[in-house]
């Protein structure tokens, strides 16, 4: 067991009806690491990071959380979820599944009551939450008249109101105008050294920014655990994982030349 570790998987395979999601998954995850998950689409991404959040639970193999083992009958324990519930928060792909209340501040200020926080505590703690994330303004709105953008931040605002220790992301840059993108972006650029986050995500052109450790799932399991920079430059690994395709283009003389294409990157943050 390592002694800094917080998860820590060990053949961890989880099944659906239809088809195997993970198979035989090992890793380490250690405090403020920032950890981009990537994969094409089936390939077990969003299935880990719900493991991780104790959404679901290992079909074989096992999973523990500073040592204590993450399994449905541990949840069973009042104690213990509300504990791992407040260290450990997620933001899902689809922000509408996440938000559910009449206004934006009663969305953010939810988690906090039902810790038990005092009305002071919580209007002081999700205001300024609301202005960290730019959007103080729009406290007393319906999330879900708002645009994609601004939902996604008031998902990450509704997480980050109990200052998790771990936060889950999934597909945060998905479905974004430019300007949200690097809004969501920025965030997580400046989590470095302060919070371990875990991204999943297929864009390429983010994951030097957001994390400094990749780990590439193929089919289940995992296919690379590296840098930003020595999975970006493996474009044997990129390619088989369905991460870059092949483009090919013919010049004046006739010769066709393939190239591989990846997402082209956004301008870097200092």
């Amino acid at each position: 067991m390592n002694p800094n570790a917080l998860f820590e998987l060990s053949d961890m395979t989880y099944r659906y009806p239809e088809a195997t999601a993970l198979d035989s998954v090992t890793l380490t995850i250690t405090e403020k690491e920032r950890i981009a998950l990537l994969g094409a689409n089936g390939s077990g991404k969003s299935t880990l990071l719900r493991l991780l959040a104790g959404l679901a639970f290992p079909s074989a193999g096992s999973m523990t959380f500073c040592g204590e083992p993450l399994t449905e009958e541990r949840f069973g324990d009042e104690q213990f979820s509300r504990g791992f519930r407040r260290r450990v928060g997620m933001v899902f792909q689809n922000s509408d599944v996440q938000l559910f209340n009449p206004t934006v501040f009663d969305e953010v200020a939810f988690g906090p009551l039902q810790l038990g926080w005092t009305k002071k505590e919580i209007v002081e703690r999700v205001d300024a939450q609301l202005n960290a994330l730019e959007i103080f303004h729009l406290k007393h709105r319906s999330p879900h008249r708002l645009s994609g953008g601004e939902k996604k931040r008031v998902a990450l605002a509704s997480v980050l109101v109990l200052d998790p220790d771990v936060l889950l992301v999934d597909e945060p840059t998905a479905a974004l105008d430019p300007k949200s993108q690097g809004h969501v972006i920025d965030f997580l650029f400046g989590c470095a050294g302060k919070k371990t986050v875990i991204t999943a995500t297929h864009d390429l052109s983010i994951i030097e920014d957001i994390s400094d450790r990749c780990i590439v799932l193929e089919n289940g399991r995992v296919a690379g655990d590296s840098t930003p920079h020595s999975i970006l430059h493996d474009l044997n690994l990129l390619q088989r994982a369905h991460l870059v395709h092949i483009h090919r283009h013919r010049h004046g003389s006739g010769e066709v030349h393939a190239h591989p294409h990846l997402h082209s990157a956004h301008e870097h943050r200092h």
